[in-house]
């Protein structure tokens, strides 16, 4: 099974070998990191092969979740490095520019045999962590050989991916014995990863560490942080959308009711952060063509306010940080079938959120929110311009919508102290004894 698993991947890329190819000639993408997924790190990586605990995060999501984990590991193990892997660019930007306590940052390889033997022989950890549902058969395997420690943490079984995996069933349950822990999100996704093969006495429901990865508003750390807001000198009483982690299908009914919006509300601006940077010129055009005075991020004067009708924000790690300036919010992914996308930092913020049918993939946590009628569900693009200007003209149910957001994020925390209990179960925390010093990757 390990043997055609290895052909599939290798069949997979021959097949779409022109497509990167194409990608890696437009948007520079896979060049300048494939000896890194091909197991080749840096000779200075890890010069002295030291031991360590390798968390990996596909994109920038996974990162910033990963930030609640980062500073009790380095407590709780501090003589092993830290080191964050990536699958994705924008994943990888992320990681060096907003995570403290982490050794090095890398590319995640290849999950072919021979490559993940190299990459462990570099890394050399002791314990590997994959936040979310990143099942990697050949180097889970490889981990077991070489009595590494494996943890899936914030694991997450959507109902789109399930029946998938089921078809897999007898596969994927020599894989997941491989896994000495599973910390999933919720009862469902529990009951899911069991039936799929896991076995229930390595399994435990910790919660959301999403809920736990975020920053409360107002201390240093996030002040420090907070310069981007220099470039949206909002003025007093000028409404602000912001259409956050469009896809495609989404910016043109969020510019067409905006468009309806302006018509009652002449001064709203409008912020469009669309989910991949390689769209950035695309959803430049879609405003402009619709007539608007469009402006990217990057083109904003600091300390000024934006005399524009819509700003594109063409910049990776800011959009958490720019919800404090949003009078309403809609969070893309959700207009279209893909899934949806993260609720939870308009939500710390206190700010009214609006969100599509297509919640699958935070399902459990849209549902919370609506429950406690902490966020505005719609199903069509009219539904999204009512709603909007509903929110826009009525500050009483903004801000009851936005108190209830925020406090429902209050009270969900406390995921990192299962998951961090769950992880001392297979590896106790060390005595602190002498501590190896770190710096943060840039």
């Amino acid at each position: 099974m390990y043997a055609l698993y290895s052909v599939l991947i290798v069949t997979f890329f021959l097949v779409m070998s022109p497509y990167l190819a194409w990608q890696a000639v437009r948007y520079r993408k896979y060049i300048g990191n494939l000896r890194q997924r091909l197991g080749y790190l840096p000779i200075s990586f890890n010069l002295d092969g030291d031991e360590s605990i390798w968390i990996h995060a596909v994109s920038v999501g996974e990162v910033l979740t990963a930030r609640a984990l980062l500073p009790h590991l380095r407590e709780r193990y501090p003589r092993l490095r830290l080191f964050v892997s990536t699958t994705t660019m924008t994943g990888q930007q992320v990681a060096r520019s907003n995570l403290q306590h982490v050794d090095e940052v890398f590319y995640f390889p290849f999950d072919l045999g021979f490559i993940v033997a190299r990459t462990l022989q570099l890394v050399k950890p002791r314990l590997f962590i994959m936040m979310e549902t990143e099942i990697w058969p050949n180097l889970l395997r490889a981990c077991r050989r070489s009595g590494v420690k494996t943890v899936l943490v914030n694991g997450r079984i959507s109902a789109r991916s399930y029946p998938r995996y089921r078809f897999a069933r007898p596969f994927f349950r020599r894989v997941l014995a491989d896994v000495d822990r599973f910390c999933m999100q919720s009862e469902e996704s529990a009951r899911r990863i069991v039936e799929m093969g896991a076995h229930p006495e390595r399994v435990v429901v910790s919660g959301s560490l999403k809920f736990d990865s975020l920053e409360v508003p107002g201390t240093g750390h996030d002040r420090a942080r907070s310069r981007v807001l220099r470039f949206f000198r909002i003025g007093s009483g000028r409404p602000v959308i912001i259409a956050a982690s469009t896809l495609p299908g989404e910016e043109e009914p969020v510019v067409e009711a905006f468009q309806r919006i302006r018509a009652r509300l002449p001064q709203t601006l409008l912020i469009i952060a669309p989910r991949k940077p390689e769209r950035f010129d695309e959803v430049e055009q879609i405003a402009r063509r619709a007539g608007w005075n469009v402006a990217r991020r990057t083109e904003l004067r600091v300390d000024a306010e934006p005399r524009h009708d819509v700003v594109v924000l063409d910049t990776i790690g800011e959009l958490a940080q720019v919800y404090q300036v949003a009078t309403a919010v809609f969070v893309g992914g959700s207009l279209v079938d893909q899934g949806g996308h993260n609720i939870l930092e308009p939500a710390v913020f206190g700010k009214a959120i609006v969100f599509g049918p297509h919640m699958q993939n935070f399902a459990e946590i849209a549902r919370a929110f609506l429950d406690h009628d902490a966020a505005i569900q719609v199903r069509t693009p009219r539904e999204l311009e009512h709603a909007l200007l509903g929110l826009l003209n009525d500050p009483v149910r903004r801000a009851s919508l936005g108190a209830a957001a925020r406090a429902l994020v209050e009270a969900n925390r406390g995921a990192r102290t299962r998951t961090m209990s769950a992880i001392a179960q297979i590896m106790p925390p060390q005595h602190s004894g002498n501590v190896r010093p770190f710096r943060i990757v840039h």
